[in-house]
């Protein structure tokens, strides 16, 4: 139960609704004699830690409040005590910002774009800038999405909450650190150190979480709760792995930034941003950043590395033997790697998904990827590609180390003919050294906890030694749907809109012979716009109907026989160069 309730007056002002508690203190909303509103923040004295008054006997955080002046950080208006039940209070009133946090916001919109999270963390910034370059410094530990509100009027980011806020020169045992978030801590507060720099890791944190939706070195534990040094331990050692950087989910995600990240959450405190206004300077570009130097251990950053989320084979509609093959030939194998182990069983060092195009092989691999719980490296061929003898070998090997740092992982090379190219067709150093690279790290890679998954169009145009065993071992080919697959597509498709009870998805599948993933898609998609166009407001069997009329299949008969041609040359043995030709593409 909260200490006041609504109307009751408090020096000037009058109680409008409670807003949240902590275990020493609450925060309320209240007018004052005009109506205007305010937030006051109320104390109880007997729950106060030590450490929360300053040598004269004051709040802390009453102390560090009246010097707050600045447009990115709440601003003090009115301070006083009482005596409630036989208990003394003290409470702060500040400014009424009319608006959101941080966390609410990503929370709301699952996150938000590079410009957005530049411009909060900037503005973040100058008020950390101004806190730190006071006559007495001020560190305001406890930097995180949940401390930052948003005002509404014009979008400005401000600081609030300064309850674990220090000045710099106070001990090190002034240092509260018991209820701060752990994910925004800098390494040293753990030890109960507070500097700019932990200031500056935790801004860092913040921009991160901003830009990716969870905090930096995010693991999930629930079960150590109880035990906070076993907890500590576990962050600090995820900590000195290379920072996670998830680019293919941020395609303008640049270097400067990129680099900027790294720096402002190094483990070593000299590592970092000396200065809020050194990091404005970065954010703002206007003095470049270079990549960190790293031990052997961590010479390579996770830049296109994931933990898939999701629902694994269940996403997936239809291909139950091929799932059910994929399970025991490979799945099991990776879950029990003992048993594996005691029968001569091996991780296979890498599977082929090849077929035609737009049945799912990329998203297939993903859904694979959530299956077994791994890892998730995405790389294309413009990954791998350089105009130098030897460049594509250097990024073929940093991407397999990548791999290996972060196993166990599923290292996915999509349209991987464009990066294992058949080098009878290509007779040039640069792509023979590509490819002799991409078999070196191909062999073996299995006893790494690396699981190469290869998807192609095109598998005539691979180079053939990478088919052989002990490389792309084990070879699936993923075909144009069936009947109850396709009718399984349309079922999902459409289940995630609103739609009409009335659909018929027996009659869509046998209307749709021949059409691959993609076409069906587009045809779920041409109903939902004809949907919205005419303010129907739900997809319908007739507007179904009407966009297939408008949607043909991708593939004609011909491609889709020449694509079965190749397949049953794979089931038979690998084809011959002048098979290959004659069913080409």
């Amino acid at each position: 139960m909260p200490i006041l309730s609504k109307q009751q007056s408090v020096g000037y002002y009058v109680v409008t609704f409670s807003i949240k508690d902590s275990t020493y203190a609450e925060t309320y909303r209240v007018k004052d004699a005009a109506g205007k509103n305010f937030f006051l923040k109320l104390f109880n004295y007997a729950k106060l830690h030590h450490t929360q008054f300053d040598e004269n006997g004051d709040v802390l955080e009453l102390v560090i409040s009246k010097q707050l002046n600045h447009p990115n950080l709440t601003h003090y208006h009115d301070s006083g005590e009482m005596v409630l039940n036989g208990q003394k209070m003290a409470y702060i009133v500040y400014d009424f910002i009319s608006g959101e946090t941080l966390a609410q916001k990503i929370g709301r919109e699952r996150g938000c774009s590079v410009y957005e999270a530049k411009q909060y963390v900037l503005g973040v910034l100058e008020g950390v800038k101004f806190l730190h370059n006071l006559p007495e410094s001020v560190i305001h530990n406890e930097l995180t999405t949940e401390n930052v509100m948003l005002d509404m009027k014009d979008n400005t980011p401000k600081i609030i909450d300064f309850g674990y806020a220090r000045f710099l020169s106070q001990k090190r045992n002034a240092f509260q650190k018991d209820g701060l978030n752990p994910y925004y801590m800098a390494p040293e507060a753990f030890n109960g150190i507070f500097t700019a720099q932990s200031d500056i890791y935790s801004v860092g944190a913040m921009l991160y979480h901003l830009l990716f939706g969870m905090p930096p070195y995010y693991v999930s534990m629930p079960q150590y709760q109880a035990d906070r040094s076993s907890m500590v331990d576990i962050l600090l050692k995820e900590r000195q792995k290379p920072l996670p950087m998830l680019i293919k989910d941020k395609p303008d995600l640049d270097e400067q930034l990129v680099n900027t990240l790294r720096k402002a959450l190094a483990y070593n405190v000299d590592d970092r941003f000396k200065s809020a206004d050194d990091f404005i300077k970065a954010l703002n570009g206007e003095v470049p950043v270079v990549a960190l130097p790293t031990s052997d251990s961590l010479k390579k950053a996770q830049e296109n590395v994931s933990r898939r989320k999701g629902n694994g084979f269940a996403d997936v509609a239809g291909m139950t033997d091929l799932k059910a093959q994929l399970q025991s030939d490979v799945i099991d194998l990776l879950h029990n790697p003992e048993q594996a182990k005691e029968l001569g069983l091996s991780i296979p060092n890498g599977i082929l998904f090849y077929g035609p195009p737009g049945c799912g092989k990329t998203f297939f691999a993903e859904k694979f990827a959530e299956e077994t719980g791994f890892n998730y490296q995405y790389v294309k061929g413009s990954d791998v590609a350089s105009p130098y003898i030897d460049g594509g070998k250097g990024k073929i090997a940093d991407i397999f180390n990548q791999a290996r740092e972060n196993a166990p992982t599923i290292l996915f090379l999509d349209e991987v003919d464009s990066i294992i190219r058949d080098r009878n067709d290509h007779e040039n150093a640069v792509t023979a050294g590509a490819v002799n690279q991409f078999l070196m790290e191909l062999n073996n890679c299995g006893k790494d906890n690396v699981l190469v998954i290869a998807a192609t169009n095109k598998p005539t145009n691979i180079d053939e030694a990478a088919l052989r065993a002990g490389r792309l071992e084990l070879k699936y080919y993923i075909p144009q749907p069936d009947k109850e697959t396709r009718k399984e597509i349309f079922r999902i498709s459409v289940s995630k809109r609103k739609y009409d009870f009335g659909i018929d998805y027996d009659k869509l599948a046998e209307m749709t012979e021949n059409y691959i993933s993609a076409d069906i898609s587009l045809v779920v998609d041409t109903a939902a716009r004809l949907a919205f166009r005419r303010d129907v407001g739900k997809i319908t069997m007739a507007l179904l109907e009407e966009a297939l009329t408008n949607t043909k299949p991708s593939l004609t008969v011909e491609q889709i026989r020449q694509h079965e041609a190749i397949r049953d040359q794979f089931e038979g043995n690998k084809p011959k160069k002048q098979e290959r030709r004659r069913v080409g593409f």
